[in-house]
C-alpha cells in the first residue's frame, strides 16, 4: 500500500466514486467531532480526540472498511449484523450506499468511548 501525506492526497488517490464515499466518510466525522485531530496512520486517514484514537477507515478493492476499536463493534454488534466485521472493524460494501445512521451512532459512541478513558 501507498503511502500518503494527507488525508486529501490518499483520497484523491481513489476513483471518482469511491473518493465520493470517503469524502462523505470524512465530513460525517469532522461534521460530528468538529475537534478531531485527522491524520494519517497506518496508511490511512486516521482521527484522534483528545490525543487518544477515535476512528480510523480506509478504502479496499471491494469496501471500505471503518476501525472504530473492538469495543465499539462489541457493544453495537445487534446493529452491525447485516455487515462484515473483524475485532476492530467493519467493512461496508462499494456496492452499496453507506449507512449513514449506523456510522453516525458509531462515531458517537466512539466520542463517548474516549471521553471516559
Amino acid at each position: 500500500m501507498q503511502t500518503f501525506q494527507s488525508v486529501d492526497s490518499y483520497i484523491d488517490s481513489f476513483p471518482k466514486d469511491i473518493q465520493m464515499m470517503l469524502k462523505k466518510l470524512r465530513k460525517l466525522i469532522l461534521d460530528i467531532v468538529p475537534e478531531a485531530t485527522e491524520d494519517m496512520s497506518y496508511k490511512m486517514p486516521s482521527y484522534k480526540l483528545n490525543k487518544k484514537p477515535l476512528i480510523y477507515f480506509a478504502a479496499w478493492k471491494d469496501h471500505i472498511s471503518l476501525y472504530p476499536t473492538p469495543n465499539a463493534i462489541e457493544a453495537l454488534k445487534e446493529d452491525l449484523k447485516p455487515y462484515a466485521t473483524g475485532k476492530g472493524t467493519l467493512q461496508f460494501s462499494l456496492e452499496k450506499p453507506l449507512p449513514i445512521e449506523l456510522i453516525v451512532k458509531l462515531i458517537k459512541l466512539r466520542v463517548l468511548q474516549n471521553n471516559k478513558k
